[in-house]
Order: structure tokens, then C-alpha cells, then sequence
């Protein structure tokens, strides 16, 4: 039965301090009879002791009374121990959630009462590519994002990663931890993360749309001017074969294949063939965006 609570929802702790108190009285009063059970026997432990000094008992009496004082004190600690069990404590530094339970309720072991979150530095744990372990490192640099605080960054190093690939998605899970000291982030929050991995690259990038994956290779139209017998220049499709690249958001980078300033074709391609005349309209855009964001219904 909850006798007592000391704090409040949403309020700072500190490790020690006291939540929730637990109905002690039996625990308490069986306290105070061992420790009158191990006074009693020290009692005779000494007074023995004595005695033995003018051979008044044999050295075995005093034996069995250092015995008997030995196993109350242990008893003493040990309902000592249980009745420290009777006052629930914080057990680090933390920010309380909202309370479980009330004064007067019953409770059995593993009864919620409250939550406690230690929210500076606090822990961001992601996946990432197989192939991307070898440019991840320990204490490595990155810096984290969330819509909840827009435009803000949060900045951390990578403290511990998992040594075993997931056989399903070939990632590999890895954990940061980020400075918190206004404790803006909150656990189960969704986040962006970055790693600094060198330098930045330049990368020949196409909308994700312009790219046909297919069995035998990935191919883009590239748009060209053809001369024909009159001399008139027309716009035709040309059919590329390209390396891609890793992809970010709407974008895929181009590896081989394609040159910067060339005109590709986004959409549409499904009816087009090599030499195939075309027409360029970019009245609709295709998404492009690296980093695109969810959009409420």
C-alpha cells in the first residue's frame, strides 16, 4: 500500500531522492526486535567474555555467543535492507513523467508508479547500409534534425556500434549520443541524422522518375538534336544506358552514363524508343527535392 509520495508530476529528481513510499510498519517493528535480539546478544558476548577471563565459562560458551552475535547483526542488516526496499528512490538524474498511482493504492512488484527519463545527453539509435560501415567510426561527428524544432540543429558523436549486420536488411544499428542541455529532445521523438563522413562530393544528380531500372541495366532518354535531309534540327530521344548512385529523397546520383548540361527526359519515357522525335514541355516539374517531407492529407 502506497503511504506517501514525494514528488510531483514533471518535476526534476535527482538520484536518491525519495518517490514513493511503500506501508512499512510490519517491516519496521520485526526491525526493531532483531535489533533488540542482536543488543541482547552482544550483551552476552561481552558479559561471556568476562567470565572467561576468570575461567568462569569455557572458551566454547564464548564461541557459540560471537556465533549467535554474528547471525542477529546479519539478520538486523538484512530486514535493514528490506525495509530501504519500502521507499522507492530515484535511481539517476532525470525529469519525472506523470504518476501512475495514488496514496492508498495497492501495488504488486512491476506496477508502474512513474517514469523517469535522463534526458541530457540522450541516446539516438539508426540504421545504416552495410556498405556504408566502413566510413562510420566511433566518436565520429554527426549532427541530428527533428521537425519538432525546425531550422535547429543538434550536434553528437557515434558511441557504440551494434557488431552484427541484420541478415534481413543487411543494415547495421547504430547509436549516437547528442548534448541535450536544454532538454528540447525527448525520447521516442523521430529524427534526421547525418554522419560526417570527409569532405563533401560532387554528384551529377537526376529526379528519381527520369531513371528505368530494368534487369539488364538502368537507362535514361537523353534529349538530342538530329539534322535531318532538309537540314532542319529536331529534338529526338537517345537511350543511355547509366551507373547510378546512392539515392537521397527524390534524387539519385549519376555515376557514368550522362553528362552535366544535357537534357534527360523525367517523364513519359514508357513511349519512347531511340529516335523517337519529342517535344520539351517543363510545365510540370517532377519531384526533386534531396530531403522531401511528408505532406498531411
Amino acid at each position: 500500500v502506497i503511504t506517501a509520495i514525494h514528488f510531483q508530476s514533471g518535476q526534476a529528481a535527482q538520484a536518491g531522492a525519495p518517490l514513493v513510499q511503500l506501508n512499512a510498519e510490519s517491516d519496521l517493528a520485526r526491525l526493531q526486535s532483531l535489533a533488540a535480539a542482536a543488543e541482547l546478544a552482544e550483551v552476552n558476548y561481552q558479559r561471556n567474555q568476562k567470565q572467561l577471563e576468570i575461567q568462569a565459562v569455557s572458551q566454547a560458551v564464548v564461541d557459540a555467543d560471537a556465533a549467535t552475535l554474528k547471525s542477529a547483526r546479519a539478520q538486523v542488516a538484512e530486514q535493514q535492507a528490506l525495509l530501504n526496499k519500502k521507499l522507492v528512490r530515484a535511481p539517476f538524474d532525470g525529469r519525472l513523467g506523470i504518476r501512475a498511482v495514488d496514496v492508498g493504492q495497492y501495488v504488486n512488484a512491476g506496477t508502474k508508479l512513474v517514469t523517469l527519463q535522463a534526458l541530457d545527453p540522450v541516446y539516438v539509435d539508426f540504421y545504416a547500409p552495410q556498405k556504408s560501415l566502413s566510413k562510420i567510426a566511433l566518436r565520429q561527428k554527426i549532427t541530428l534534425k527533428s521537425d519538432a524544432f525546425p531550422g535547429q540543429e543538434f550536434t553528437g558523436e557515434v558511441s557504440s556500434i551494434d557488431p552484427k549486420v541484420d541478415p534481413a536488411t543487411r543494415n547495421v544499428q547504430v547509436r549516437a549520443t547528442v548534448r541535450n542541455p536544454k532538454q528540447s529532445l525527448l525520447p521516442g521523438m523521430f529524427a534526421t541524422v547525418a554522419i560526417a563522413s570527409g569532405g563533401p562530393q560532387r554528384f551529377l544528380t537526376l529526379p528519381q522518375t527520369a531513371v528505368s531500372y530494368n534487369p539488364f541495366g538502368d537507362t535514361v532518354f537523353v534529349v538530342e538534336e538530329h539534322k535531318g535531309k532538309d537540314e532542319i534540327v529536331a529534338l529526338v530521344a537517345q537511350q543511355r544506358f547509366v551507373t547510378t548512385g546512392e539515392t537521397r529523397g527524390d534524387q539519385v546520383a549519376i555515376l557514368s552514363g550522362i553528362k552535366e548540361g544535357e537534357t534527360v527526359v523525367t517523364a513519359g519515357q514508357i513511349k519512347l524508343r531511340t529516335g523517337f522525335p519529342v517535344t520539351v514541355n517543363n510545365s510540370i516539374q517532377p519531384a526533386n527535392d534531396p530531403a522531401p517531407k511528408p505532406k498531411d492529407q
